[in-house]
């Protein structure tokens, strides 16, 4: 396919819409393992999961785009690394659950790593000329972490403090450690549409009134706000009177706003939501072109808020969102429709994604 498709008018009065076909071509989904999602900053886990020398986490990255095994450790120096979770003999994985190691073993022929990566020792390789090299050691993985979230890449195409930076920068100060992971609150949703189409959803606030009743009724659509970034969006919620709203100190840009929510957008999967009580991470998973996992993790500070305003009714909110996902999957199947116009006022952040996507595809 042309990378014609992939051409979206940097002015949004002009612009039209990615074409349908994006959301279901075989091809296009596969391309964009290598252009955008290896290229990209995606979520990997919380810092409890690495949280002394000596503790291993094992995971793969995206599984069903990326399919990339890799490992958290912290080393004996008290160092959170991401590292291959591969073999450098025959390609075995060598962790397979997460626990406290000294070192990491492959339990196929034993070849042994430092939690570093480093090789460190290998049997019956006496007679191996030039043994060992650099190339025996596990390869070190892109890795990121803001505040205490834990970000990686396998070939990132910005730094990751440029995708993070505006985030950091608009909430230092909240009580991030203070955060408990309530593991019994998280949720999997399985979604039958495209991962861009659930992205395009969530980028903005107009569909709010028309799909989100209990939602729109805690929040002033009116004063609804988004402002973008390089690799970001971030989504203003502003509560109506009475409604649960962050208590700011003056010396924060949004002291005078009654924020309900601060929505933040990584490109391309990953979404940090703020609220009074805490922050729901959502991950996105695309596992085929038309099928998605979307993950909801909730970490909190005040479980007192946890079901006021903004943040409250989160399952609803998003079975309500599958729920059009999907009708939209449906209908851009259709012989009739090929791509759309963007509201200039509500739609800026859904133009900015789009934007970015055909810039990586571009230059796959």
């Amino acid at each position: 396919m042309s990378d014609a498709v992939f051409e979206i008018d940097p002015d949004i009065r002009l612009a039209r819409t990615l074409p349908a076909r994006v959301y279901s071509d075989p091809d296009l989904f596969r391309a964009q393992r290598d252009s955008v999602f290896a290229r990209t900053w995606q979520y990997a886990a919380h810092d409890d999961l690495v949280k002394v020398p000596g503790q291993v986490f094992p995971f793969t990255l995206l599984p069903g785009a990326l399919d990339e095994p890799l490992v958290l450790t912290r080393d004996l120096s008290d160092q959170i690394r991401c590292l291959s979770n591969v073999c450098t003999h025959r390609g075995t994985v060598v962790v397979e659950g997460a626990g406290h190691e000294q070192q990491l073993r492959c339990r196929y022929h034993g070849r042994r790593f430092t939690l570093d990566g480093r090789f460190h020792s290998m049997p019956e390789f006496e007679e191996t000329k030039d043994f060992p090299s650099p190339a025996d050691d596990l390869p070190q993985v892109g890795l990121g972490a803001w505040e205490r979230f834990l970000m990686v890449s396998l070939a990132p195409a910005m730094p990751f403090e440029e995708a993070v930076a505006p985030m950091r920068a608009r909430l230092a100060g909240l009580p991030f450690n203070a955060l408990v992971y309530d593991a019994a609150g998280a949720r999997e949703y399985l979604v039958n549409a495209n991962w861009a189409l659930y992205m395009d959803n969530y980028l903005e606030g107009f569909h709010i009134p028309y799909v989100h009743s209990s939602l729109a009724a805690t929040l002033d659509y009116g004063e609804y706000a988004v402002e973008l970034e390089r690799y970001l969006v971030l989504q203003l919620a502003i509560a109506k009177p009475g409604e649960a709203a962050f208590a700011l100190p003056p010396s924060h840009r949004d002291h005078a706003r009654s924020i309900g929510a601060y929505y933040f957008w990584i490109f391309p999967t990953t979404m940090f939501n703020i609220y009074p009580w805490g922050v729901s991470v959502n991950v996105v998973t695309p596992l085929a072109v038309d099928r998605t996992r979307v993950s909801f993790l909730p970490f909190v500070w005040d479980g007192a808020k946890r079901e006021t305003g903004a943040g409250a009714g989160l399952d609803r909110v998003e079975r309500e969102d599958e729920a059009i996902v999907e009708a939209v999957q449906r209908g851009v199947r259709s012989r009739l429709y090929e791509r759309g116009r963007y509201s200039p006022a509500r739609e800026g952040g859904v133009h900015h994604f789009h934007r970015l996507l055909a810039e990586f595809m571009q230059s796959r």
